[in-house]
């Protein structure tokens, strides 16, 4: 019997990548979901850091859960990096040795140990010194956990996440698609490095990916990215508004 398996839809539907307005208006409903005056026993102040390094950092949840404070490298102000060696994906308490819900691993596709460096914009490293001045670190240096200090559950963050979209977001974008899944910050942060013109090497390097995944999974955003690709080469061959420009490559000013 013949058998055709169905084809899988690798990239990201740009249907749910968000800009960076709708990205601030997102992180300012998951703050204001606090208990008055118990900042340290509400879920939402406590998860617009966790939030922030996958928008602007791309950290997979997993990844954002064991970010520690000995993993960061920022000054007090301007761009800084995260040291990332340690993930930690939810695989329920039956499937560990340790009894708990995360799973302890090296970096997804990498060895024990191995580091990968990824840069914290401004407005990361703001958010981030003010989550560890507000809120401080669990004890064994975890930046976030739940409110007794334990591993984040799948569902508070589904829960906040859900909340922060329908008060930031309009009836009709909330309906939609529109970062849909937290996952989603992580989408909307490696598609704004490539619109921002980063090579794709560098954003598979810092994304966690291979160059031909990278191209797999983001290739709609990067066919969107062809004008400007057009704009750029003709600049470069000084072609202009569709004539050559004095002095440019075309030479003698025939095409």
């Amino acid at each position: 019997m013949k058998w055709t398996a169905p084809k899988s839809v690798r990239a990201i539907d740009k249907r749910v990548v968000i800009n960076p307005q709708q990205a601030r208006s997102l992180l300012s409903a998951v703050e204001a979901q606090r208990i008055e005056g118990q900042p340290r026993r509400s879920s939402g102040p406590m998860l617009v850091a966790f939030f922030a390094v996958m928008y602007y950092a791309a950290l997979r949840p997993e990844e954002a859960a064991m970010l520690r404070k000995s993993d960061l490298q920022l000054p007090e102000e301007s761009w800084g990096e995260l040291l990332l060696s340690e993930t930690a994906p939810i695989t329920g308490a039956a499937w560990t040795d340790s009894g708990e819900r995360r799973d302890r691993r090296q970096l997804k596709q990498r060895g024990k140990g191995e580091v990968r460096t990824v840069p914290s914009p401004p407005p990361l490293t703001a958010i981030v010194h003010r989550h560890l001045t507000t809120l401080g670190t669990a004890a064994d240096g975890r930046l976030f956990r739940n409110l007794t200090g334990g591993d984040l559950a799948e569902s508070t963050i589904g829960r906040v996440w859900d909340r922060a979209r329908k008060g930031a977001l309009s009836e009709d974008e909330y309906a939609s698609p529109l970062a849909k899944r937290p996952y989603d910050l992580r989408h909307a942060c490696v598609s704004t490095w490539l619109a921002a013109g980063v090579p794709s090497t560098q954003c598979a390097e810092w994304a966690g990916h291979s160059v031909a995944v990278l191209h797999q999974i983001y290739a709609k955003v990067i066919a969107g990215l062809e004008s400007a690709a057009h704009d750029c080469i003709e600049r470069a061959l000084g072609w202009e508004s569709g004539r050559p420009v004095a002095g440019g490559a075309w030479g003698g000013g025939v095409p």
